[in-house]
């Protein structure tokens, strides 16, 4: 799969996996499980197909069109699992919608990135120094939020995870921070003391993140990163037995290996 086809999947959070059976309503088999997917190619589910196969769980590939889709089709009981989306996504589609569903493991991160041409390490940015980041809400607030574990800058913790320049509260290098589309960002490096790229449009400009960004977002397991993409259950589902299989069939150093190997660099598994 393309970059670009990839980070327009994984910005909105999407890579929908939907699950009937289990406690669903879709399937009439415990051991069928339908996994909903946005975009047609999804190669690391190969492996995990083939293995819960031996388990007796068979899993099928349904494709959604819409990302404000898949929460709803969970919700009503149309499938029995997402993984489409980070934490902040999910996160806000319950506040704003009432749904009653749950995480129930971590799978992976497109990283945003700080990148540049002229320096090796954040701490060589200097006074006055300038930064470049996207302009949209999102990436935007999540740039600020790059920028501040990096040490460069404070934000006001109040603006949660989509801060603006408004919220600065520090910004003691005076760096002068400049917000341009997302896809502008690697063609600024030359003007720039460097920009803040996300994952796809960094390997779009011949980068691979966790090689060459100066400082990457942090893919720990377990940190409080809100853009680590998730599977989800219903709340009510949420120990079912099959679906803490499914998570582990994902979670294994194969399925890692070809997210690697297939996305380049923009996709990094939680897990490693």
């Amino acid at each position: 799969m393309k970059a670009k086809k990839l980070l327009n999947i994984i910005l909105s959070g999407v890579l929908v996996f939907s699950l009937a059976g289990c406690g669903g309503q879709a399937a009439e088999d415990d051991n069928v499980v339908k996994i909903g997917v946005v975009g047609e190619d999804s190669p690391q589910w190969k492996p995990v197909i083939d293995n819960l196969a031996e388990e007796g769980i068979t899993l099928e590939l349904v494709s959604f069109s819409d990302y404000s889709q898949p929460n709803q089709a969970l919700a009503d009981g149309e499938i029995d699992l997402n993984a489409f989306q980070h934490y902040a996504y999910l996160n806000q589609d319950i506040a704003d919608r009432g749904f009653d569903l749950e995480v129930i493991g971590e799978t992976l991160i497109a990283p945003l990135g700080i990148y540049s041409k002229k320096l090796s390490s954040v701490d060589e940015i200097s006074n006055g120094g300038k930064i470049a980041i996207p302009s949209d809400a999102t990436n935007g607030g999540r740039a600020l939020k790059l920028l501040e574990a990096a040490g460069l800058i404070k934000v006001d913790e109040g603006a949660g995870y989509t801060p603006t320049l408004a919220d600065i509260t520090k910004n003691p290098k005076n760096i002068e921070i400049i917000e341009v589309e997302a896809a502008q960002t690697p063609r600024l490096l030359e003007d720039v003391d460097a920009s803040v790229i996300n994952g796809g449009h960094a390997v779009d400009a011949g980068f691979t993140p966790k090689n060459d960004a100066i400082y990457l977002e942090e893919v720990k397991e377990g940190s409080d990163n809100p853009y680590i993409n998730v599977i989800v259950a219903r709340t009510e589902d949420k120990d079912n037995e099959i679906y803490k299989k499914i998570v582990e069939a994902y979670r294994t150093d194969e399925v890692a290996n070809i997210i690697e190997e297939e996305y380049k660099g923009s996709y990094i598994p939680t897990w490693k």
